[in-house]
């Protein structure tokens, strides 16, 4: 919890909110009984008060409509069976090293904010086979994948709102030349440790781990320690 008295927070609220959905749309995906169905549509009904309240809104009327959003977004995304089972979107991001010991960043064309090559993971490819295609769409670099530096939880770290794992590889640049996407990146460049673009995005977390990485350091897989209690923590 971020409030020192204990009381949940936005985040705290976010968090809920969408893991209940997720229990709500995977048990509709899983029963045809008409009972439970409306149980499952109550808890997203619910799950929607919550995410709204997140938001912070105002009005009611807003946070009816707000509400009914949400609710039939989720519902008209529920899946039968096994698809229908509720799991976290998975992102996968490439932090690339050059002989120069410098750094890959793309500047999103959407906020102008610096970051790594990041992307979502596709059907029919593997983690880092996403990273090397990521990689070369966005900035015209060709790579190869070393290792894989952390796997982060996104909603728990605060830049997603919604269930999102972050798969981030080490990547050794091998070829290519720049070449901002025209669509995703308005620049690309690379950049050495005391370089970075003030509207890098969350530096302080993956900077040093990458950096290092690029160094030639060895470190294990960095991921989000188990919270006590889980739920609550």
């Amino acid at each position: 919890m971020s409030d020192p008295a204990g009381l949940p927070d936005a985040r705290d609220l976010a968090r809920w909110s969408s893991a209940l959905a997720a229990i709500a749309r995977t048990g509709l995906g899983f029963t045809d009984n008409l009972y439970e169905r409306e149980r499952f549509e109550e808890v997203l009904h619910v799950a929607g008060d919550i995410k709204v309240a997140a938001a912070n809104l105002d009005e009611a009327v807003q946070v009816q409509r707000e509400t009914d959003h949400f609710v039939q977004e989720w519902l008209e995304n529920v899946g039968e069976g096994v698809p229908g089972y509720v799991t976290p979107k998975v992102a996968i991001g490439a932090v690339v090293g050059n002989d120069r010991g410098e750094l890959l960043l793309v500047q999103r064309a959407d906020s102008g904010i610096w970051l790594y090559p990041t992307g979502w993971a596709d059907v029919g490819y593997s983690p880092a086979e996403v990273a090397v295609k990521e990689v070369e769409e966005e900035t015209g670099i060709e790579c190869e994948p070393v290792r894989l530096l952390s796997v982060i939880d996104g909603q728990r770290m605060g830049f997603s709102r919604f269930g999102m794992y972050m798969l981030l590889f080490y990547c050794r640049a091998t070829g290519g030349e720049l070449r901002p996407h025209p669509l995703e990146t308005s620049d690309v460049g690379w950049f050495g440790p005391t370089q970075l673009p003030e509207a890098t995005a969350g530096a302080s977390w993956w900077g040093p781990a990458a950096f290092a990485a690029i160094e030639g350091v060895e470190a294990p897989t960095a991921f989000d320690p188990p919270r006590d209690p889980i739920w609550r923590g």
